[in-house]
């Protein structure tokens, strides 16, 4: 073997487990394994999970916060206009390096696999071009993946659709759109069929914000159900957001839901964001806006989570924890069951992994060995406590690592402690 992590807790429940890596692989993963390694970490009953994903993210405008203003709103589109104004300003040099220190974040918390969607209207393709550039870069510890993203809409931005084109031919990865900024619903419906039938040639998987709105007549998830199933996408198809379902009625959404089932759909929320733009318009009784988590996983859907901002003109937080992402819907989709807070930790891990493909992805011997060993006894500690990450591999290779939270203590009328760990184990 090439490293071994000894007395590691798995997200199933098994513990005291020794995972043997040999080859940038899992090759053993058996209590008490007879094996040796030049190097071993001894995980001392902690949670061992494969990393983090994220399978919804917009990387071109990261860490672009108060460029050029802050949005005031907060809403939607102001940001949407906000990135407008920010467009023509920007540099492939400045992109480039605001995606890399993002990057360079998302190890340090265990993120090794990225969706982001990059915004193709712009006739210089000025952020495709370098968020390719960083893909190449961090391929030996991030998987990066590509949205060819019309963010101001495939019918409704001139040359939209060359632009797409020309991006796909480029190598960005995955088909996108976001039909509810179109003019009108039957345009959002004609964009739905186009982008489909662009991924069903292609081959291509597609990923559409849809419905990211409170309007509850905003029903492209319907249109896209259908598509998926006319051009045989199941199993390759996404909508992302999906906000609008929050404000349905639950007799139409008794049938949307057995409707995206049958098309195989995979479903993202992005509870951080969804819960900060969604309701702006309302006084009280407020909406939390997040899409139908429990009930789309109880119909069988993949619903995983994802991040989509952070610092940028939709959001001015956010670090790359996706154990926040994951606390923020245990607690928006009211999952604080011990079975629901396992959901929404595998909406940021397996779930997310699935949703974009990934391949070898996963705790089982023959997986790639990237692993994350967290400051927590089990899943649910480390959603409750945000765990700190205290290695991060990639391939089998220890690509970050962090001391243990501690702290020490010297309280009257308690005995002094030292190395005190507030955060677990």
């Amino acid at each position: 073997m090439d490293l071994i992590i000894r007395n590691a807790n798995l997200p199933d429940g098994r513990v005291g487990i020794d995972i043997g890596i040999e080859g940038g692989r899992i090759a053993a993963l058996e209590q008490g394994l007879q094996a040796s390694a030049p190097e071993e970490i001894d995980a001392t009953g902690r949670l061992v999970t494969p990393p983090f994903v994220d399978p919804h993210f917009h990387m071109d405008a990261t860490l672009s916060y108060g460029l050029p203003r802050v949005n005031r709103s907060g809403t939607l589109l102001e940001g949407i206009a906000l990135w407008g104004e920010l467009k023509p300003l920007l540099t492939q040099e400045a992109l480039i390096e605001r995606a890399l220190e993002y990057c360079d974040w998302a190890v340090g918390r265990g993120l090794l696999a990225i969706r982001t969607h990059v915004d193709i209207c712009d006739p210089r393709l000025l952020a495709v071009e370098a968020l390719l550039e960083v893909k190449r870069r961090v391929a030996p510890y991030l998987d990066l993946q590509l949205v060819a993203f019309p963010q101001d809409g495939y019918l409704r931005y001139p040359g939209a659709p060359e632009l797409l084109t020309r991006a796909l031919d480029m190598g960005v990865d995955v088909v996108g759109g976001i039909p509810h900024f179109e003019w009108t619903m039957a345009d959002g419906a004609a964009s739905v069929r186009m982008l489909c039938e662009i991924a069903a040639e292609r081959g291509l998987r597609i990923d559409l914000h849809c419905d990211e709105t409170d309007d509850p007549m905003s029903r492209h998830i319907e249109t896209l159900a259908f598509e998926t199933q006319r051009v045989g996408l199941q199993g390759r198809a996404v909508g992302s957001h999906l906000t609008s379902m929050h404000s349905m009625d639950n007799y139409y959404v008794s049938k949307l839901i057995p409707l995206m089932a049958e098309a195989g759909l995979g479903a993202i929320s992005n509870p951080l964001i969804n819960i900060t733009i969604q309701g702006r318009h309302d006084t009280y009784p407020k909406r939390r806006g997040m899409t139908r988590v429990p009930e789309l996983m109880a119909a069988g859907l993949t619903v995983a989570f994802g991040h989509d901002c952070v610092m940028d003109p939709w959001y001015s937080l956010g670090s790359g924890d996706m154990l926040e992402v994951a606390g923020m819907g245990v607690h928006v989709a009211q999952m604080t069951s011990i079975d629901g807070m396992h959901a929404c930790f595998e909406a940021v891990t397996t779930n997310a992994a699935k949703l974009m493909g990934l391949e070898g992805y996963g705790l089982v011997p023959g997986c790639n060995a990237d692993l994350v060993v967290l400051q927590a006894s089990g899943v649910v500690e480390a959603v409750r406590l945000k765990a700190t990450r205290l290695f991060v591999l990639r391939r089998g290779k220890v690509v970050s690592r962090m001391a243990p939270a501690e702290a020490m203590l010297n309280l009257e009328g308690r005995p002094a402690r030292t190395g005190f760990a507030i955060t677990g184990r």
